[in-house]
């Protein structure tokens, strides 16, 4: 039994590396898997720290993927810390989903991108805003900003659904093909 428990760990961890590093080949078009790695991990990851450890290793592994081979700025500010603490939120709240159904990470995912979106753009307009100027540091700045992340908020969504279903689905696969588990949903 606990080398079952072992091999669905190793298999969790495998999946979310590979999301991290589609983060990186599918950019620069938005389609990132870090919502889906952290409600993933979140939700299946019995040991909370190997949770919080995995999606944001995984996270950290592609932001030195960008830097490194020079496809993006790896590293670009408080914003960026301001994301690593939204997704240990995302990661908290997925403690929360007890009952893994389409449902539930139906629902678990479009929250995590609407959390997502209001945090990040929220961060950036009153932390990093200051440095960049972009918006006037009024309601309407604020409500500008938000705007401005709603063509993100879109593609957000679909990529957040796709990777949790990926993620969530192909576990429960292996879970049941592979070990000869018994899924309960």
């Amino acid at each position: 039994m606990k080398k079952q428990q072992t091999s669905l760990i190793v298999v969790a961890t495998l999946l979310v590396v590979i999301a991290a590093l589609s983060r990186v080949i599918l950019y620069p078009h938005n389609f990132s898997p870090i919502i889906g790695m952290a409600l993933f991990a979140g939700a299946v990851i019995m040991d909370k720290k190997l949770a919080f450890v995995l999606p944001i290793a995984a996270m950290l592994l592609s932001d030195v993927l960008f830097e490194v081979f020079n496809i993006a700025p790896g590293f670009w500010g408080w914003g960026q810390i301001v994301g690593y603490g939204i997704l240990a939120l995302i990661t908290v709240m997925a403690f929360t989903m007890k009952n893994r159904s389409v449902w539930n990470i139906l629902g678990y995912s479009v929250a995590s991108s609407l959390l997502f979106f209001f945090l990040s753009n929220s961060g950036y307009f009153f932390i990093e805003n200051h440095t960049y100027h972009t918006y006037p540091q009024t309601a309407s700045g604020y409500v500008a900003c938000l705007e401005a992340g709603i063509p993100f908020l879109k593609s957000g969504v679909l990529a957040d659904l796709t990777y949790s279903f990926v993620l969530f689905g192909s576990y429960f696969l292996l879970q049941k093909f592979a070990f000869n588990k018994k899924v309960t949903a």
